[in-house]
């Protein structure tokens, strides 16, 4: 079956301005009989709660967490893109689109990123009317820094708190609608089934995380903005809680799942520390805007950072990629850290780590502000205490974190990084109205596999996540709405609320009862494993086809053996953990599945049967310049949908970075 994406027709500029003024909508008076269940409430769900708690509708939102601002949203330190070309360096809203599509490696759809591009000067905007403290240069203007496949300096920023600032903002948005009585916030609530009638999304079970008590709740529509499905590594980057459950109960309600296997490596990492770990931390990409990546010249070279000369010294990404050196985007950089480490040139005691510098970068600010200040013949000392204090303002959160992990001071030796599973760019198919192929069901933000591609540029999670929530669902769900005006709220004592919940209900005592001799942790550590070795950085068919049956092996066993303490009514950490891992472990077989089916390498997919002679990703236009969206036809069962890709404006070529 080939998908429908609803694109409009006509020039890619003006596609969303026509949509727009096309589109139909819902009066005031009919908004206030509408109901919108929002799941999530990182940048996407609050901005979407947000937005339509403004614009009249009945919103219900519900996080796992106790508070929105715990989203994981906080954790993106870098920046957020956009196309404001305040540096005059020749950026433009179409120059952020192609970045964006080649950073993908062709497998975007152009429709949907030339919307994003060309929304994402209103979100700066946006932002800052609601008081979200920007960097500024000395003249007042926004500042922007440089982020990984650009050439351009194009990525706004809050020191090293981008994430975080922006979620206080829409936050702070949400909780106004709170106030006013237009959302309903739950937290501490997690969604466990979506509820269909007559074929459409009408509601969801949600299990109340204190009581235990599971809760029915109707809508109109439901929108799912629960982030991404990293954790399905074990170790990530992403937040302990983050999980695939909401998108993935969509999934076996029908809801079709695209490019699963696309996930992206983050190259700067704090390197793994020993198996006791059970989460990874990220130091933000802004940090190659200034620091240095290198390994030393000489194999399994012992001598201090610090001992080892200049010329002794192997600025790989430089070497490699003059054009845009260690501003590559991050699957590039990614592999090329494990290209060296493997080769037997990595650092640290693990040898799994590089070096990112910023001496040089130090003893350059220090310089422009002695000139700043007029003062000559300054010694190296004065001259790195001065670029300290800029790089201080600039990145001071991210060192003084690292230094607290590592117990290394970042200001006098190099930090050392490798890469880690990041963010996820497959996630619920949608059409350009963020529209699952089910109808009433949404999904925003990392939850959808809409425009990265198979990798997504540093700085632009948050900007997807806010296009998505402030600027498109409120049009295109009207659109569909608009048709809905005439249904009445369905009393949830209907039929299928009643099956849905108690489908919930025999999962979670069928979970109970197994009683078995292994902790929740310990399956989602060999599932991680499993995980990372066959379908992580490189995956080649041999792997792929042992972690498929490794995976239905420990489903099996985690089924029968699992240790869950405990009662389900009472507040149970360990039971929704369980529910989360039985979860990825049925992800865990579809992305093996998916990676399996897809011969050839792109972005963050990369098959080592498939690379070019210097060991670049090889794809394969001819056979999968297409989407795959996955259906689910019951257990380790799925059947391929294939959405085209037609590029019109792009003529997509061999990635180059040179």
């Amino acid at each position: 079956m080939t998908l429908n994406s609803k694109i409009p027709a006509g020039p890619l500029e003006t596609k969303w301005e026509k949509y727009k003024s096309t589109c139909k909508l819902v009066n005031p008076a009919n908004k206030r009989q509408l109901e919108v269940i929002v799941i999530g409430t990182g940048l996407a769900g609050a901005s979407a709660a947000a937005s339509l708690g403004e614009m009249g509708y009945k919103v219900k939102a519900f996080c796992f967490q106790d508070s929105p601002r715990r989203a994981h949203s906080i954790a993106a330190q870098g920046g957020i893109n956009a196309a404001k070309n305040y540096q005059n360096d020749g950026d433009s809203t179409y120059r952020l689109f192609y970045d964006t599509i080649k950073g993908g490696d062709y497998r975007s759809r152009e429709g949907n990123v030339y919307r994003l591009a060309s929304v994402s000067s209103n979100i700066i905007d946006q932002c800052v009317a609601q008081g979200v403290p920007f960097a500024r240069e000395y003249g007042g203007l926004l500042s922007n820094r440089s982020f990984g496949g650009t050439q351009v300096q194009r990525t706004f920023y809050a020191a090293g708190q981008t994430g975080q600032q922006l979620l206080i903002g829409a936050y702070q948005a949400l909780e106004r609608q709170i106030a006013l009585g237009n959302v309903k916030m739950y937290s501490r609530h997690e969604m466990l089934e979506i509820v269909m009638i007559d074929g459409k999304a009408r509601g969801i079970i949600a299990r109340d995380l204190v009581s235990g008590k599971l809760e029915r709740h109707f809508g109109h529509a439901v929108l799912l903005c629960s982030g991404g499905y990293g954790n399905v590594f074990y170790l990530s980057t992403n937040a302990m809680g983050s999980n695939v459950t909401a998108i993935w109960k969509a999934h076996k309600q029908g809801a079709y799942f695209g490019n699963p296997c696309y996930t992206q490596i983050h190259p700067t990492c704090i390197p793994v520390s020993g198996d006791h770990q059970s989460k990874l931390t990220l130091m933000s990409e802004s940090l190659r805007n200034d620091g240095r990546i290198w390994v030393p010249k000489e194999k399994g070279d012992t001598r201090k950072p610090n001992e080892i000369p200049e010329e002794e010294r192997d600025y790989y990404l430089e070497r490699r990629y003059p054009a845009f050196g260690n501003l590559v985007p991050r699957d590039v950089a990614s592999r090329a850290a494990k290209e060296r480490c493997d080769a037997g040139y990595g650092v640290g005691s693990s040898k799994q780590a590089v070096y990112l510098d910023f001496a040089s970068a130090i003893m350059r600010y220090g310089k422009v502000e002695a000139g700043k200040k007029g003062v000559e013949n300054v010694d190296d000392a004065t001259i790195k205490q001065m670029g300290d204090e800029v790089v201080k303002e600039k990145y001071g959160n991210l060192f003084e974190m690292y230094e607290k992990i590592t117990g290394e001071d970042p200001y006098k030796v190099p930090m050392r990084i490798y890469p880690a599973v990041h963010y996820t760019m497959g996630g619920l198919w949608v059409d350009y109205e963020l529209m699952t192929n089910v109808p009433g069901l949404y999904s925003l933000g990392e939850a959808n596999f809409s425009d990265h591609g198979a990798n997504r540029l540093g700085a632009s999670a948050l900007m997807q996540g806010l296009a998505d929530g402030y600027f498109v669902i409120p049009y295109t769900l009207g659109n569909n709405l608009a048709d809905d005006i005439r249904t009445k709220a369905i009393p949830t004592d209907h039929p299928a609320f009643m099956a849905a919940e108690k489908e919930v209900s025999d999962r979670i005592n069928r979970l109970m009862n197994i009683k078995g001799k292994e902790s929740v942790e310990s399956f989602h550590k060999r599932l991680g494993k499993i995980m990372w070795d066959k379908c992580g950085m490189a995956r080649n068919a041999k792997g792929l086809q042992e972690a498929i049956e490794e995976i239905k092996a420990l489903r099996k066993e985690f089924w029968s053996n699992v240790f869950i303490p405990g009662d389900i009514n009472e507040y149970n950490p360990e039971l929704d953990k369980a529910g989360r891992v039985a979860d990825f472990i049925e992800l865990g077989e579809l992305m093996c599945v998916d990676a399996l089916h897809r011969n050839e390498s792109c972005g963050g997919h990369f098959r080592e049967e498939y690379q070019t002679e210097d060991g670049e990703a090889l794809r394969q236009d001819d056979q999968y310049m297409y989407v795959a969206a996955w259906e689910y036809k019951g257990d380790s069962n799925f059947e391929l949908h294939k959405e085209e890709l037609n590029y019109e404006v792009v003529h997509p070529s061999q990635r180059s970075y040179k």
